[in-house]
């Protein structure tokens, strides 16, 4: 038995694979000149997660494959990371792929909403999901190096926001 997918779900995925390929190749390139520990790990989580994204959309394309996908276990934790200040090269890399993770998983939850394939539409909510966390050790990353800056609200705007928007738990 041949196991044939909605051509909606394959093109999503081909479009997927390519975006894939070059983001992997550019995350190995960057992990190449990176000597900051916690970033090169981040890097390394990165390159290991994108291929098997690229491993499980290759076997959701395989019209031999009967049994169920699955996403590899891979651990997404920064509990051993020692934050040392980035290089201004680092800095950018980090942004970058900072954003590029949070592009991803806007991505992979978008295409999920619209793929038919059960399996296919769980897989890629697991991906944004993986995605997302990948995104938070970047923040955490930037964060603890101070090479970010996120401008913080008044106290009075937030209470005038607040405010304003009361009444709607009163309708």
């Amino acid at each position: 038995m041949v196991l044939r997918l909605p051509a909606s779900d394959l093109g999503l995925m081909a479009e997927h694979l390519a975006a894939h390929e070059g983001i992997i190749n550019k995350l190995k390139r960057d992990y190449l000149v990176i000597q900051n520990p916690a970033l090169k790990q981040v890097l390394y989580t990165s390159i290991t997660i994108m291929r098997d994204h690229v491993r499980v959309m290759l076997a959701l394309i395989d019209p031999q494959q009967h049994s169920p996908v699955h996403l590899a276990q891979i651990p997404i934790n920064q509990e051993k990371f020692v934050y040392h200040n980035l290089s201004e090269q680092e800095k950018h890399i980090a942004l970058e792929a900072r954003s590029t993770s949070m592009s991803m998983a806007s991505n992979n939850f978008t295409s999920a909403l619209r793929m038919k394939d059960a399996n296919t539409k769980y897989v890629h909510f697991k991906m944004a999901d993986q995605q997302v966390k990948l995104q938070g050790l970047y923040n955490n990353i930037v964060q603890k190096t101070n090479s970010d800056y996120t401008p913080k609200a008044t106290e009075k705007e937030q209470l005038k926001t607040l405010q304003h928007y009361l009444h709607i738990l009163n309708e």
